[in-house]
């Protein structure tokens, strides 16, 4: 499965979104807690096998979070709309 690259900006603006800490996207993606930390301290795309980045996006986007690169200004994340 080819996943698109995920930066850790995007991971850190998307936990801070959804107000969780790295042991709750640890705990959601199944991802160890010290490789989370290591992958949000390195700036631009995770450097991570894939398997390992669409662990975390599938946790993150299970919570609401969308992924976005609109208009080609550059990724960024928001947060699914509610349903009513």
């Amino acid at each position: 499965m080819k996943v698109s690259k995920l930066t850790s900006e995007q991971v850190r603006a998307a936990r801070a979104l959804i107000r969780w800490e790295q042991r709750d996207l640890a705990a959601a993606s199944t991802v160890s807690l010290p490789s989370i930390k290591r992958l949000e301290t390195q700036t631009g795309p995770l450097a991570a096998q894939e398997r390992t980045v669409a662990a975390i996006r599938a946790a993150l986007e299970s919570a609401g979070v969308i992924f976005v690169d609109e208009n080609g200004e550059g990724p960024g994340v928001r947060l699914r709309k509610l349903r009513r």
